[in-house]
Parts: structure tokens; sequence; C-alpha cells
């Protein structure tokens, strides 16, 4: 078994949760149905391939590095151009999140999807189309250590500007449920059914939460001040 963080960071990022039409909310952190999709995209997979149900397999846990602040998005969306038929639609995004993804599976499956995410298919996305990532995707593949371990012994990988401001920080982590199967854990709809167009839709799992301290190699204030006059 081997483990692959992707470090998730870009000027917006959205993981649309259940919403209505009018409004298109989104997830504080990346859903797996969008590490699905962005990894099935660098396989190469078509959204109706049958390969990509397989991928649900692959055991996933997310650190919250930097918390995206959200921003509204106010759209006039033309459904019908004949009959001149619009709809409003509200469309949140995250703006300046830093997340990791840690990602297990097959030995073989994690190496072949690490060379896929810096050589896609197809263009890669931070759960929309239109949120690419910031430059070349960082990755670092791990042996025998699980997703949660992973994210547990990271370093911090917030921007310069956000540790600066902090301490130390408390990072949220939400993971597969068996990977903590003492931990009570939530419903959250994000496995994936199907990413066909004519018929997306997805299933629940179960996802446990927990919270890791980490340590801010920024903020040194063993220094002195006056030395500097």
């Amino acid at each position: 078994m081997k483990t692959l963080t992707i470090k998730l960071t870009g000027p917006l990022q959205s993981y649309g949760n259940q919403a209505t039409f009018s409004r298109r909310t989104s997830y504080h952190y990346p859903s797996k149905s969008a590490l699905i999709g962005m990894i099935a995209a660098a396989l190469g997979y078509r959204r109706d391939d049958s390969r990509i149900s397989n991928l649900n397999q692959l055991k996933v846990a997310v650190r919250i590095d930097q918390p995206g602040q959200t921003m509204t998005d106010f759209q006039i969306i033309e459904y019908d151009r004949a009959h001149q038929k619009r709809s409003l639609s509200y469309r949140d995004y995250l703006q300046d999140a830093v997340f990791i993804a840690a990602i297990s599976g097959n030995s073989n499956k994690i190496e072949q999807i690490n060379n896929a995410l810096h050589h896609p298919k197809f263009q890669l996305s931070l759960g929309r189309r239109a949120n690419v990532p910031a430059g070349p995707l960082k990755t670092k593949i791990f042996d025998n250590q699980d997703p949660v371990s992973v994210l547990k012994n990271s370093e911090w990988q917030a921007s310069e500007w956000y540790q600066k401001r902090k301490g130390s920080y408390l990072a949220e982590i939400i993971a597969d449920a068996d990977l903590l199967p003492d931990k009570a854990s939530t419903l959250v709809k994000d496995k994936v059914g199907s990413f066909d167009q004519a018929h997306r839709w997805h299933q629940y799992r179960a996802v446990v939460t927990l919270h890791v301290k980490l340590a801010n190699s920024l903020n040194n204030t063993d220094h002195d001040v006056m030395a500097s006059l």
C-alpha cells in the first residue's frame, strides 16, 4: 500500500454539495467525488467510463491547511435561447484555500495516478472546470502509511502570509470512516455514482473528523528586536 499526497491550491475552488439549480453551495473541503473526478481526468477517463466507479475504492483523507473565504458569484443563465428563457443562479467559491489530500491504494495504482497527475490527459480542475490549480500539482508518495497518519505528520503547507498571521494551527482532517473505525462517523453524499451528464448522481459515504495541531516554522519569536538597532 502507498499513500499519495496532493497539494490543492488555486485562486478559486468549489466542491459542490447537494443544491438546487438556483443556489450552488460548496463543501468547505474537497469532496471525494471531486478528487476522483480530477484523478479520472488525469487518467483520461471520460464521464461514462466504467472504470471511474473503481476509484471509489481508494481511501481518502483531506486536511484543511488554509480555510478559504466564501465568495458568491451571481449569474444569469440562458437555458432556452430559442424562447429567451433565463434563470438566476448563485454559486459559491472558496478563495485562497489550501488543502492537502491524501489518497491510498494499491502501490501500482498510486504510482499510475501520480504519473497521470503530472501528465494529465484532460484538464485538471479544483471542483469546477474553470477552477484550475495554481501551477503544477505538488505530490509526494509515502510507503506503508495510511492517509490519516501521513496527514498527521506532514508539515503545514498554508501560504506564507497566512502562516505569519498565526501561531500554531489546529487543522481539520476529514477522512473515510474506515480509516478511523473507533471514531463516530457522519454521512456525506460525495461518493461517485456516475459523472454522466445525462444522469449524474452520487452515493453516501461515512466520514470522520479529527483535528491535529501543526507547528508554524515561520512564527519564530526567538529574536531580539533591540539587537538590530
